[in-house]
């Protein structure tokens, strides 16, 4: 099982380059400044932990991040760039503070964030989060037999829920609270009518599509660090086959957003 976030470093060896820079973190707890920004041209198992807690938003959707995974590119063998770059990773290869888009089984859209400096290719891939803005237009997504809980639990369910599309694979992240005006998330055919605004013609038997593209020109997202330290542990990243063993996925500790292998409690 999991264990805190130094606990776990031995055993690993060759892939994991960058875990001595964990120094700066304390029993599973980030002591770096929480006024800083987060440096995405670190590798990503030292970003990873940094975003749990913090706010992602993209359009009227925001989620609280409460799981993630870290792949290491070109020296780890789960990750998409381990064969270097192709059509569908190229991404990952930067520049950095960039979303990576990308097909899940063919159906669901699963986002990462992309790290290290240009050229380097690193991601930390979003694995569960709890929406915390836009709730409306997330339950829209992701339609009525989901729990409040699990509206973004799980890499796909998070995807839905924030609207991620290949279409806007290489959007850039930035970092500090979104403008005050935002552009709506919803695409002209999903967005719902309010009171106050006369209906537009209803077209029926319309199917709502899982995945529509977010309605943002040029897409933004923004992200927004926790405002104080979270505490987190570690542990084996859920569905690889490879490099199966690195303790790359991280999470918050016995929150209800976030996902577990299957047959497994969630802790």
């Amino acid at each position: 099982m999991a264990g805190i976030a130094l606990g776990v470093v031995a055993g690993v060896t060759g892939l994991v380059s960058s875990w001595h820079t964990l120094a700066g973190m304390i029993d599973g707890v980030s002591k770096a400044s929480h006024d800083a920004l987060i440096d995405f041209d670190a590798s990503a198992d030292i970003v990873a932990p940094q975003l749990l807690g913090g706010i992602l938003r993209l359009g009227d959707v925001a989620i609280r991040i409460t799981e993630v995974e870290a792949y290491l590119g070109e020296s780890d063998p789960a990750s998409h760039a381990y064969k270097g770059p192709t059509p569908r990773c190229a991404t990952m290869f930067g520049p950095s503070s960039r979303l990576y888009v990308y097909a899940s089984y063919g159906i669901h859209r699963a986002g990462n964030l992309v790290c290290q400096p240009d050229g380097i290719a690193g991601g930390v891939l979003l694995r569960g989060g709890e929406v915390v803005d836009g709730y409306e237009v997330a339950r829209h997504r992701r339609g009525t037999k989901a729990p409040d809980v699990a509206l973004a639990r799980g890499p796909g369910n998070l995807g839905q829920a924030m609207g991620f599309d290949l279409e806007i694979n290489g959007a850039e992240v930035r970092q500090g609270r979104a403008p005050e005006i935002q552009v709506s998330a919803f695409s002209s055919s999903e967005a719902p009518v309010s009171p106050e605004t006369p209906a537009l013609p209803k077209i029926p038997d319309l199917p709502v599509q899982p995945n529509q593209p977010v309605v943002v020109d040029p897409p933004i997202l923004y992200f927004q660090r926790a405002p104080e330290q979270v505490g987190f542990v570690t542990g084996k990243r859920i569905g690889i086959s490879k490099n199966a063993d690195a303790p790359l996925r991280f999470w918050i500790p016995g929150d209800p957003t976030v996902s577990s292998p299957r047959g497994r409690p969630r802790k």
